[in-house]
């Protein structure tokens, strides 16, 4: 992971890992909501039981975010899971009555604080094209001889009879 990605991979995992954790517990209003809303984008969801629905996004979003805060997980890897899960995101802003004006993408006042999924969208995206377009570096053999010979070096200091 690249010193860059740090910022951007906290910020969205903490927030989505928030929201995941406050789903765990959502009441049947609060479920009910949750899958109406995803319904109007995604008609099969509409089949599925509200609590269910909620428990299952619940833990989706705990794992995205934990995935996005955990330095191993490859931003690529990341960037994809988070493109993914904000363009849902933002499918469903768009498709939802109400959430935007007249030109079907700026945000009315209900729409808001929905309109943040655009800037994780950007956030995921911003994280797959850097990986894929930052050259790796590669160790050439040269560089592993190398390091392999400085470690059979024995430590000159310590023999001298210090």
């Amino acid at each position: 992971m690249r010193i860059s990605h740090i910022p951007p991979r906290l910020a969205t995992g903490a927030f989505i890992l928030n929201s995941g954790l406050t789903k765990l517990n959502a009441d049947d209003d609060t479920a009910k909501n949750l899958r109406s809303m995803a319904a109007g984008a995604f008609p099969a969801f509409g089949d599925v039981e509200p609590q269910t629905f909620a428990k299952t996004l619940a833990l989706g979003e705990i794992t995205l975010g934990s995935a996005l805060m955990a330095p191993f997980v490859p931003s690529w890897l990341a960037g994809s899971a988070l493109t993914a899960f904000s363009g849902g995101l933002v499918r469903m802003y768009l498709r939802t009555p109400g959430m935007t004006q007249e030109d079907g993408v700026r945000p009315t006042q209900k729409g808001t604080p929905f309109a943040k999924d655009i800037w994780m969208l950007g956030t995921g995206l911003g994280l797959v094209l850097d990986s894929i377009t930052t050259p790796r570096r590669r160790k050439t053999k040269r560089h592993t001889a190398h390091r392999v010979s400085a470690r059979r070096q024995p430590v000159r200091a310590l023999s001298k009879g210090a």
